[in-house]
């Protein structure tokens, strides 16, 4: 497990960074769906006759006006020396963006780590799927809540035999990250469950104690992930997704009615197998460059269990008091699946996905057009409303026992830090601070401070005044005023708006 996002960075005499705007449109990524979305969903739509779904040329739409000043900003005045700073809009968006999914990392992990998980061990277990599997909750997203219950039924079961109790004895708590991607930018839904290592017992006066357990052995683990299979089958055999025939177990005929499934089907199981979806290059694997040497077959990985495709680990765990390595775990868990970085073009005008970890055969890049590389994109796009967090037993919002053992929010100084970091913000965000009877989401400027050592709210020209919010601006001609006076283009980057290509 490796810690996400860029590592703190101080100047040269100590001093906390400022913060600077990443600038998108100078980015591959950027330049590429501004130059190609468009023809994509053209492309996608002529091919198959039907409407590409709503959600993802919205992402698109969206994706290109993040963090673009041309399309609204909030303006921070320094009340000291005067100066001024801008910052633009984010989209927020859950599919491609690097720097929405990095800030969504950053925030998450945070949140976690001081309002949801106790003071206790946690163990992750990571469940992948066999590919028929990963295509079916593709492509029937509802599903997944009920395979997560079996997984946590399975699960929570193990603990409390760990611990000698009964259901009615003990109470298990998690949090699950559905995973949609792989290192390649494939999509791949796997699980990443965050289990305390543990079970919470209540004693005669109602105060839960948490009973801790120990490892799972390799035979335990085999055994899990066998009840976990079989459970799974049973389940997706009564849903009728499943067709048992001659002792073998086949994925039931999809419905192909709709114009989703004529369009975001094929772009899904597509990118789950590494192939393409349309154009000249249909129904073919993705290139690979292969640079470094192909590595040893490696020994067995310690506390992981592999049957039929399925794959369940439970190696990495975190001590009760390691507060900083559970927020880099969350990190991990949470990350993004694309970084700007990792994303270039060669001289034939081909994209190049570097991969975050070479291969065993030594690939160290897929390689692909920028309309291939376009339907991958809009592959990683998650349906709206779909719940990629997941919170079970005593950790659920409405668990009993929930306020009797998650964190109230940072303790000690940390308080008096957030506090007196806030000291410029509103009056309200301030009172919001001293309230700890219920959890908030930490503020962006502190997020910001915490995780990348960014000084957000402290002024950049005179280092001693405090930056604070005056406006939100947000009308074109007030937006196109303002930068034009400040010798900044008033002008979005050109592109042609995927909506109107949908539509011709």
């Amino acid at each position: 497990m490796q810690a996400i996002g860029r590592q703190p960075q101080r100047a040269p005499d100590g001093v906390p960074l400022h913060y600077e705007r990443h600038r998108p449109e100078s980015t591959t990524l950027y330049r590429l769906v501004q130059q190609h979305a468009a023809s994509f969903i053209a492309h996608t739509e002529a091919s198959t006759g039907s409407e590409l779904p709503r959600f993802i040329k919205d992402e698109f739409d969206a994706f290109l006006e993040c963090g673009i000043l041309a399309h609204g900003f909030l303006r921070l005045h320094c009340g000291q020396c005067g100066h001024d700073k801008l910052l633009a809009f984010s989209c927020k968006r859950r599919g491609f963006c690097p720097s929405c999914g990095a800030r969504r990392m950053s925030q998450t992990a945070a949140h976690l780590v001081d309002h949801v998980i106790p003071h206790v061990p946690v163990r992750q277990w990571v469940l992948s799927l066999p590919i028929p599997l990963r295509v079916l909750l593709a492509a029937q997203p509802e599903l997944v809540t009920s395979v997560l219950q079996v997984v946590q039924r399975v699960l929570t079961r193990h603990l409390l035999d760990s611990a000698q109790l009964e259901a009615d004895e003990g109470h298990g708590g998690a949090v699950t990250l559905i995973q949609r991607f792989g290192s390649a930018a494939n999509l791949n839904i796997h699980l990443h469950g965050l289990l305390l290592d543990g079970v919470y017992r209540c004693g005669a006066d109602g105060v839960p104690q948490f009973v801790e357990v120990g490892s799972p052995t390799d035979d335990e683990l085999h055994a899990l992930l066998q009840a976990i299979i079989t459970r799974l089958m049973k389940l997706l055999t009564r849903r009728g997704v499943l067709v048992e025939d001659m002792g073998q177990t086949y994925l039931a005929q999809a419905d192909e009615d709709g114009e989703e499934a004529r369009t975001l089907r094929p772009l899904q199981a597509a990118a789950i197998t590494y192939r393409i979806a349309f154009g000249p290059r249909a129904g073919q694997k993705v290139l690979t460059l292969r640079v470094a040497m192909p590595r040893e077959t490696a020994a067995r990985q310690p506390l992981c269990a592999d049957i039929d495709g399925f794959s369940l680990h439970a190696a990495v765990r975190v001590e009760a008091n390691d507060r900083k390595r559970l927020e880099q775990l969350c990190r991990y868990i949470t990350r993004p699946a694309l970084s700007d970085e990792r994303v270039q073009l060669n001289d034939a005008g081909q994209v190049e996905l570097e991969l975050k970890t070479p291969w065993r055969d030594g690939t160290t890049h897929l390689v692909m057009s920028p309309l291939e590389f376009m339907q991958r994109l809009a592959a990683l796009v998650p349906r709206p409303r779909l719940h990629l967090i997941r919170f079970h037993g005593v950790l659920a919002p409405n668990a009993k026992l929930r306020a009797l053992v998650v964190p109230q929010g940072p303790q000690g100084t940390d308080v008096q830090e957030q506090a007196t970091e806030t000291s410029g913000a509103s009056e309200r965000e301030a009172e919001t601070v001293q309230d700890q009877s219920r959890p908030h989401r930490i503020s962006w400027a502190r997020l910001l401070k915490r995780v990348f050592d960014i000084d957000m709210q402290h002024c950049p020209n005179c280092g001693g005044g405090e930056l604070k919010i005056i406006a939100a601006i947000l009308e074109r001609p007030v937006i196109e005023k303002i930068l034009t006076h400040l010798g900044l283009d008033p002008q979005p980057p050109p592109r042609v708006r995927t909506r109107q290509a949908g539509q011709d």
